[in-house]
């Protein structure tokens, strides 16, 4: 695992988070989007495996703790405002709750984009 995150230069919104990218290594695909605090982060570099803050629970999940569809660390980044985190990962399984591969599925703004004439 690589990294190039400094944790000092991360810029925390106002409830402690960042939004963090996870992004597939063998493909490059989006897979989903979670928010770390400090120590969801810390725990990602240091243990290997993607480690999130819920924002809805307000605990700690590491991906694939209760469903088996694990994401293992291959290198974390660090955005130039400093204000996201992309984590390249491998992925088993599923990331998405819902079962797909992405959590960013074939759902596109085309149909709102073509009732105006637009393309994407």
């Amino acid at each position: 695992m690589s990294t190039t995150v400094d944790a000092t230069a991360v810029r925390w919104d106002e409830h402690g988070l960042v939004p963090a990218i996870v992004q597939e290594d063998g493909t490059g695909d989006v897979l989903m989007l979670g928010y770390m605090d400090d120590e969801a982060l810390r725990r990602t570099l240091t243990e290997g495996r993607v480690t999130f803050w819920s924002r809805s629970r307000q605990e700690y999940w590491r991906k694939g703790d209760t469903s088996g569809h694990a994401q293992y660390v291959r290198d974390v980044r660090l955005d130039c405002d400093g204000d996201t985190v992309l984590v390249r990962a491998i992925q088993v399984g599923a990331a998405c709750h819902t079962g797909d591969h992405s959590c960013f599925d074939e759902r596109a703004f085309d149909a709102v984009l073509g009732d105006r004439g637009e393309t994407a």
